[in-house]
């Protein structure tokens, strides 16, 4: 027996369009199923099956069945929901239903409950115009965030991340072969975001793409480099601009480097100690950041501007710069060697 929520899910065979139409505005979800008298899933109805269909020549009154996609997909109870938000995304599809091997519906993903997180008023920037030359010959044909890992280009990941995270607004700066990009991408409506492009018609390099930002930004946003495998605590970063009313914050990380030699220490030419391979931990920039939309005034319009040059400057202007120590795993694929170490393959 099915529950209240998914009875208003179904109708039946016999229903009419006009039945189906009366049911997608009852719940609200913009789709409906049709089922067997044996109460098996037999399709799939859209409130654009139904406006198509009426389009057409048909009417209230025709078979819903005539609007029906019989060729839905469905996925097993145990299916994970990374696996269906992956098939979502590749059909452009925003509901799948969970059916049993009789097709009876046991359940339904929609696209808004598997991204699950309130939307936040931040946009994010990602930039992602560089050439990649250190990354070649993965980059010959291919910008470097589009480079796979484990089987997904980068910047899916990271666009993936930010949507989870709430963020619905993003930016993302192209130039060498953007147009790939823009292609996968689209508006971002595949990947529960709108995306807007800012088209460097020069290299602008990681601040110089901001200029190309809209003014009317009203609340932080987030900067990060389209090169990166990590995990961003979205929450975290944005609560320490806050917390410390920064102007701009940036994410910091730990860097551990064993030195292979032994390293002296040595006063005016006479040896104090010696120290056999020890490790360095330090800590580092991760590209990843928060702005005050105020902050951008410092960055010149259309030239060659490095974030390094805008947090010199903010800094020279005694503003407020926060540090977000992030615990998570971080890879900026930036060299084959890391890319291979991100994919898990072992180096010869």
């Amino acid at each position: 027996m099915l529950t209240q929520d998914l009875e208003r899910l179904v109708i039946p065979d016999t229903a009419n369009i006009g039945d189906a139409m009366t049911a997608i505005e009852k719940n609200w979800r913009e789709v409906v199923m049709v089922a067997s008298p044996e109460h098996a899933i037999i399709g799939v109805i859209t409130d654009g099956d139904i406006r198509r269909g009426l389009l057409g020549g048909l009417t209230m009154q025709s078979p819903a069945a005539k609007v029906m996609s019989r060729n839905f997909i469905s996925v097993p109870l145990k299916t994970d929901r990374a696996a269906v938000l992956d098939l979502m995304k590749a059909l452009r599809i925003r509901h799948v239903p969970v059916v049993d091997k009789n097709k009876h519906l046991l359940g339904m993903h929609f696209l808004e409950e598997i991204i699950g997180t309130p939307t936040r008023p931040n946009a994010a920037v990602i930039m992602a115009g560089g050439k990649g030359t250190r990354l070649r010959p993965y980059t010959e044909n291919c910008p470097k965030p589009m480079v796979k890992v484990a089987g997904r280009p980068i910047l899916e990941r990271i666009i993936l991340n930010l949507v989870g995270n709430g963020i619905r607004t993003i930016f993302i700066s192209i130039n060498y072969l953007g147009h790939m990009i823009e292609e996968h991408f689209g508006d971002g409506s595949d990947f529960g975001c709108e995306i807007e492009y800012l088209r460097e018609t020069t290299e602008l390099s990681t601040g110089g793409a901001l200029s190309l930002l809209p003014k009317d930004l009203e609340h932080p946003i987030i900067v990060l480099n389209g090169d990166q495998v990590t995990r961003l605590d979205v929450q975290g970063i944005l609560a320490c601009h806050s917390e410390y009313n920064a102007d701009a914050t940036i994410s910091v990380g730990h860097y551990r480097h064993e030195v292979p030699y032994g390293v002296v220490h040595q006063q005016s030419g006479k040896l104090l100690r010696l120290e056999e391979k020890p490790a360095l931990d330090i800590l580092i920039n991760l590209g990843i950041y928060v702005l005050s939309p105020g902050v951008l005034n410092l960055v010149p319009p259309n030239q060659f501007f490095m974030m390094t040059d805008l947090f010199a400057s903010l800094l020279q202007e005694n503003k407020i710069v926060a540090t977000h120590f992030s615990e998570e795993d971080w890879i900026d694929v930036g060299r084959p060697a890391d890319l291979k170490r991100a994919n898990g393959v072992a180096e010869n």
